[in-house]
């Protein structure tokens, strides 16, 4: 199964049918958007931007893209996202490239087995492409967790590159949600959803780090509650 899942063909079907998906349910759903001014600013501005949204919404992620950045002032490399190279991850980035996005391919090194799965690559271009002033939307709690907790790469990125990160949230209900680490997200068409693009968070470059992490986690809470809110989320089950 796993090898049928990495053919190129069987690959590029799933991208399709991903593809197809998000379309519907970026058109479908009825959006309530806030913060839409404010990432305007910050994409005219002079710095690169990190977008920052929880693993468990990648189907939701090009919402952002398809309702607001299309129409903004082009960027040195197009808007991309950072792709795992799993045999998920392939489809994902195949669905993008239906949307006129890029996708930035790697992994995080295996604490076991300590083998970088093109982590290195990956952060050298996403570096260059945020020093260019370009926009990379990222999963801070991805690949591996813990779910919805940021971990030090975005925050070590904004230091390297003097990028902006702008917490991204989304939420839809109801919802479907799946047994997985980070209790993966099948949003359902027609549903209600809200999309909130919270203020950018700013690292100084030789400030610290764990400072610097603890306020784009504050920020990502702060802005996920607010879209909670929006749709009549409650309790655990909805939070998470």
């Amino acid at each position: 199964m796993k090898s049928l899942l990495r053919h190129p063909i069987v690959s590029s079907l799933l991208g399709y049918v991903i593809w197809s998906y998000m379309v519907l349910c970026a058109r479908t759903i009825r959006w309530t958007v806030e913060g839409e001014a404010g990432f305007r600013d910050a994409w005219n501005a002079d710095h690169g931007l990190i977008v920052a949204a929880w693993h468990s919404r990648v189907l939701l992620l090009p919402t952002i893209w398809s309702r607001v950045a299309r129409k903004l002032p082009e960027k040195a490399y197009p808007t991309s996202m950072l792709i795992s190279l799993s045999r998920d991850g392939e489809a994902v980035a195949k669905a993008i490239e239906h949307l006129g996005l890029d996708s930035v391919r790697g992994s995080s090194t295996h604490k076991r087995k300590r083998k970088d799965k093109g982590g290195v690559a990956a952060i050298a271009e996403t570096s260059r492409r945020l020093r260019s002033a370009s926009v990379v939307c990222i999963t801070p709690d991805g690949p591996r967790g813990p779910a919805e907790q940021v971990q030090p790469g975005p925050v070590l990125l904004a230091q390297r590159t003097g990028a902006a990160i702008i917490p991204y949230a989304l939420a839809v209900k109801p919802v479907w949600r799946l047994d997985t680490w980070d209790r993966f997200m099948i949003p359902i068409p027609f549903s209600k959803g809200a999309m909130v693009i919270g203020d950018p968070v700013l690292i100084e470059k030789g400030g610290d780090a764990d400072a610097g992490r603890a306020a784009t986690q504050a920020a990502m809470d702060a802005t996920y509650e607010r879209a909670q809110t929006l749709v009549g989320a409650t309790g655990r089950e909805d939070m998470t």
